[in-house]
């Protein structure tokens, strides 16, 4: 049996989360519980949410050297490429709809020759209940918001160490390479 948890504003759940010490962005648990015993009022992300028919966008709430805490709005249909977290760790939380996760094995990888074989080893769902932590053993994947699921989704990811840069996968075309990172919008206002 599930009890209920009542929902925190952002600014609670981001002052919460300032007060982790360094070890506790070192390994995956402590973090996935914390956003599991703390689901982000949906109405206090208000600020922070862009939508983009075209592309998923992503939303910077919070960074600090240890982290950095970004929503990402889902149009219905939209998924982010096959990617890595440049060895860092990162957890997800969906507070608005659900969203999958396929994770990925790589079989071979040659970052310089732009060539890789990867295969997909399973799909997780996750939504207001079920946060996840990216497998710092398995950290290739991809985010989905289906179709058949037929509504927009935020999530909330916190990357640690910040990055702006990962390596993205192509299953289909053997291919893999570098790519920028950037924000939509930071702190509530258009990136410039």
């Amino acid at each position: 049996m599930t009890t209920a948890v009542k929902p925190v504003p952002i600014h609670d759940f981001v002052n919460q989360l300032r007060k982790f010490p360094e070890p506790a962005f070192d390994e995956t648990e402590q973090l996935r519980r914390f956003l599991q015993d703390s689901p982000v009022d949906p109405d206090s992300l208000a600020p922070y949410l862009t939508w983009d028919r075209q592309h998923y966008t992503r939303n910077l709430i919070d960074k600090t050297s240890l982290y950095e805490l970004l929503a990402i709005c889902w149009e219905v249909g939209q998924a982010s490429s096959v990617h890595n977290h440049r060895d860092q760790n990162c957890w997800m939380a969906v507070p608005i709809g659900r969203l999958q996760v396929e994770n990925f094995h790589v079989v071979h990888q040659d970052i310089s020759a732009g060539t890789c074989s990867i295969k997909s080893t399973e799909t997780v769902e996750m939504n207001i209940f079920q946060p996840c932590a990216v497998d710092p053993l398995a950290p290739v994947h991809r985010v989905l918001n289906p179709r058949d699921f037929n509504q927009r989704a935020v999530s909330l990811h916190v990357y640690s160490r910040p990055f702006d840069t990962c390596v993205v996968y192509s299953a289909e075309q053997g291919t893999c390479g570098e790519i920028g990172l950037h924000y939509t919008t930071e702190y509530g206002k258009p990136s410039k």
